[in-house]
């Protein structure tokens, strides 16, 4: 059986076993030049709101825009990844996310006395939402084809880890560029982002020529605690994902918060500059990129991979309850403390960050290669519409009890993720993955 198991990461034709790290690295290209934009853009809230002429609420809304497109597209995108596969959905996603970020550029960046609207900003960044929403399960599935189980957490951990590297890489150059050049300069990169990784998507995205889901069956076996569950199960009506999903979309809540008002609460509570800003959120999507890589492999090799995003939970929580004592009780004398606030914010914000790659490798070894594109679809959007739905309540937070109700609050929804996901499988599972795999 040793050949029949190499076929999901050997593929088909004359693509050998090397090409894998080729569709590997176009999923990561795909996740980095899109997160540069969802992750990237809420970096520049700042100056968004100077040269858009916004308030806090009108910040809110316009970065949950991303997040809601995101979160309505996911599950259609998903779907429709599974029925016509990754290489086409890939390919139409990124080609038609580059369009709308140009269009932003275009149409709707300040310059001179031009300043435009709230409306035609939040729509054109809903839009990006939309269109972008392609490449998370499209990527994901095709890496989930090629990749068998035993590497298939360190594989979706790098590709995973390509969201914070892309957060991080737009935290560094999308402020700069909209302070320096205007906004039309930070999101004509972004869509010229996203056509380069198209072009290396239409040379390396195939899919392998294997046509059995080797791996349902046990990871049926292995991850659930349903006794009668079938690999055949629709991941729609699959309690364990939804768990999965729905505990992802909590944890991502003091998550999102850093992302989107990370920079708001270090400049106007910390007083910090534009560098430390950049640097202190480039040092958490760095920490979080390096912390999923190290996750996957490490649960790789021990099985455990609910214990560890259920360890998450509560570090998250324990961490976020200490940055809302600080920032309580550090109050107006802040004088020196943008180091305490920066580096809180980093240790927050990468262990709210770490286990993404597990929990999706979770997801799609749950539903199986065939039907992975709508089980990874079903945790984006819980994820996503976290993304709308926290930098819309921020601000509600601020106006009601400033900024140690807010990361109190994280904590609370971190917190609330340890009961939702899943517990561990049994050993008995265990084995019997192990077996079925060995066969």
């Amino acid at each position: 059986m040793e050949n029949g198991s190499m076929t999901a990461s050997r593929g088909g034709g004359d693509r050998g076993a090397k090409h894998r790290w080729k569709v590997l690295g176009v999923g990561f290209a795909a996740n980095a030049s899109f997160s540069a934009a969802f992750s990237g853009i809420p970096t520049t809230a700042v100056f968004l709101r100077s040269d858009y002429h916004l308030g806090n609420h009108g910040l809110g809304l316009v970065l949950g825009m991303l997040g809601l497109g995101i979160a309505l597209s996911e599950l259609p995108w998903g779907l429709l990844t599974d029925r016509w596969g990754d290489r086409r959905v890939l390919l139409l996603g990124l080609l038609s996310t580059a369009a709308a970020l140009a269009g932003l550029a275009l149409f709707v960046s300040p310059g001179g006395a031009y300043v435009p609207g709230i409306a035609p900003l939040a729509l054109g960044l809903l839009l990006v939402g939309l269109l972008g929403g392609s490449v998370n399960g499209s990527s994901g599935r095709a890496v989930m084809a090629w990749f068998r189980e035993g590497e298939r957490g360190l594989a979706m951990s790098i590709r995973q880890c390509a969201v914070p590297a892309g957060g991080g890489l737009g935290a560094l150059v999308l402020p700069a560029l909209a302070s320096r050049f205007g906004f039309a300069s930070a999101y004509g990169g972004l869509a010229l982002a996203c056509a380069i990784t198209a072009w290396f998507a239409w040379c390396w995205l195939h899919e392998p020529a294997h046509a059995h889901d080797t791996v349902a069956a046990s990871a049926q076996s292995a991850n659930t605690s349903n006794v009668g569950a079938s690999p055949a199960m629709s991941p729609l009506r699959d309690i364990a994902i939804w768990r999965v999903a729905l505990g992802a979309g909590a944890l991502c809540v003091p998550q999102i918060a850093v992302i989107t008002f990370g920079t708001v609460f270090l400049h106007d509570f910390g007083r910090a500059g534009v560098f430390a800003i950049s640097a202190t959120m480039a040092a958490v999507q760095t920490g979080a990129a390096i912390a999923r890589v190290w996750s996957g492999a490490w649960t790789d090799r021990r099985g455990n991979r609910r214990a560890y995003m259920r360890a998450c939970s509560l570090l998250t929580a324990v961490l976020f309850v200490l940055l809302a004592l600080a920032t309580g009780l550090v109050g107006m004398h802040r004088a020196g403390a943008v180091a305490l606030f920066a580096l809180m914010i980093v240790l927050g914000g990468v262990s709210a960050s770490a286990w993404h790659g597990v929990a999706f490798t979770e997801l799609a070894t749950l539903a199986g290669t065939r039907r992975a594109g709508t089980a990874l679809a079903i945790g984006n959007t819980c994820v996503f519409l976290t993304l709308f739905l926290t930098p819309l309540a921020i601000p509600m937070l601020l106006s009601i009890g400033a900024w140690p109700l807010v990361w109190a609050v994280a904590s609370a929804c971190a917190l609330l993720a340890l009961p939702v996901f899943p517990r561990a499988a049994s050993m008995r599972a265990m084995r019997a993955t192990r077996a079925c795999d060995a066969a």
